[in-house]
């Protein structure tokens, strides 16, 4: 019988250890998108508690303790103490089993050794003991990423960001781990709020060093951000998108749009923002062509559903859900408009709705170009509510009947956390399961074993994004 969480765990056969264990385990994590703390990696913070690392900011376990009832003030209230708040996520933590369930005992064991499950009855010496290791210098901030053998990390930066704490540890030669930003400009063209959106701009006329009064204004600071940004080492873009914009229009319709919105303070149709929406990304995505940089697209969510509880909390709280937008076309025309003018970079498409899997997996192959090398359209990993096994495993299929499974980049953490990089074990394990099933099922043959876990499983796990990224 097969045990949780044991050396073998998420392994199925003898094909899948003998990939995981032998090609797999132990490669370097290249962590190419995700949302730490910058200036936690800069100032090397030591976290008080494993509340504070485990608990805040941590979406997925708030939805979690919500299903199962626990009052708000045990979840983001500050009238309750980090311990109160652990209680109760360690009352809700037996009735997580699949996927959060997985991910919890993972990280406690490879983070601080901790195999016991977390239950009411084990908290207290769960949480004693792991507030006493992150008190170490080995689990600071860099201290885990070390301990997880990060080689490069790249967080998620706003074009105003002044990226300091990147500068910083770029400097630091005594700290081997690259931090390197990610271009987001999404609120540079969130024109459906005009006073937030004129408040934007301002702040992004200071940080560019420059007056802002036209749509060319706007562009020409946008730029210099960019090239301050691939200054300080960015070789990523990426865009939160609820769908593909590949509407009509011209540089005078943008500038009147811009003009309407940030001069006069109007309120704009749906048509006038779509087509400014796509004004901007299709302005951005020859930026990062012409950069040489990588566009990353995650499209499909449907964010702040609940209005009282977004007043209440703010964004990026627990409130947001899968979308069905209709994409496939803006998308193949959005894509086609950057291929005809020879200004398309390459690009990652991330889905939200797994329905879509296959509709990604195949408007790879419209724009693939061997002149980029392998790969230049790639199927982004399982994202957001689908980075679960169910979740990896259908992208990966989808990918493997109907694209290049061999050269895809691989997972990342789009996480705050500096305790999920188990989520790379968590998919390694999962790839290399699958991989080894169709072995040991007879659907690909033993005697290749070893180059699917030396040029497919290796490269998958570390070596294509190295490749791909060239950071």
């Amino acid at each position: 019988m097969a045990m949780f969480n044991d050396e073998n765990f998420l392994l199925s056969t003898p094909s899948a250890c003998k990939l995981y264990h032998d090609y797999a385990e132990g490669l370097p994590i290249i962590d190419y998108h995700c949302h730490l703390n910058p200036q936690y990696v800069a100032a090397d913070h030591q976290f008080e508690n494993l509340s504070k690392i485990w608990l805040e900011g941590d979406h997925y376990k708030w939805r979690a303790m919500r299903t199962n009832g626990v009052d708000e003030k045990f979840i983001t209230g500050r009238e309750t103490s980090d311990w109160e708040k652990f209680e109760k996520w360690a009352e809700t933590v037996p009735y997580t089993m699949r996927n959060l369930y997985h991910w919890t005992h993972l990280e406690l064991k490879t983070a601080f050794g901790v195999e016991k499950l977390l239950s009411p009855g084990t908290a207290s010496e769960i949480y004693e003991k792991c507030t006493d290791m992150l008190h170490q210098a080995d689990r600071s901030a860099r201290g885990l990423m070390k301990h997880y053998n990060v080689e490069v990390v790249c967080t998620t930066d706003d074009p105003a960001d002044s990226l300091e704490h990147h500068i910083s540890v770029a400097a630091d030669k005594t700290f081997e781990v690259k931090m390197l930003p990610t271009w987001r400009p999404d609120k540079a063209m969130a024109v459906e709020n005009p006073e937030a959106y004129k408040q934007y701009v301002d702040k992004l006329s200071a940080a560019a060093g420059m007056t802002i009064a036209t749509y060319a204004d706007l562009l020409s600071a946008l730029q210099k951000r960019h090239d301050f940004f691939a200054s300080a080492g960015c070789r990523l873009s990426d865009h939160g998108i609820e769908e593909f914009y590949a509407e009509d229009v011209t540089p005078e319709q943008a500038s009147e749009i811009f003009d309407k919105v940030y001069k006069e303070g109007k309120c704009i149709s749906s048509g006038e923002i779509a087509k400014f929406k796509t004004a901007m990304l299709l302005a951005f995505a020859e930026m990062d062509h012409d950069s040489g940089w990588t566009q990353q697209f995650h499209y499909g969510a449907i964010r702040d559903n609940n209005t009282r509880m977004f007043r209440q909390l703010g964004p990026d709280t627990g409130f947001d859900s899968i979308g069905d937008f209709t994409v496939a076309k803006k998308m193949s025309r959005f894509f086609d408009i950057l291929a005809s003018r020879d200004k398309l970079a390459k690009t990652i498409i991330y889905n939200l709705n797994p329905r879509d899997n296959e509709l990604v997996a195949t408007m790879l192959g419209n724009f693939q170009d061997g002149r980029y090398g392998a790969g230049k359209i790639q199927f982004g990993s399982g994202w957001w509510f689908l980075d679960q096994k169910d979740g990896m495993e259908r992208q990966m299929n989808a990918l493997s009947n109907l694209g290049l499974l061999s050269r895809f980049v691989g997972m990342l953490t789009d996480s705050r956390s500096f305790l999920s990089y188990p989520r790379h074990e968590y998919f390694r394990r999962t790839l290399c399961n699958l991989l080894g099933s169709d072995i040991d099922n007879g659907l690909l043959p033993l005697s290749e074993i070893d180059f699917i876990g030396r040029e497919i499983v290796a490269g998958i796990c570390y070596g294509n994004a190295k490749q791909y990224f060239k950071f």
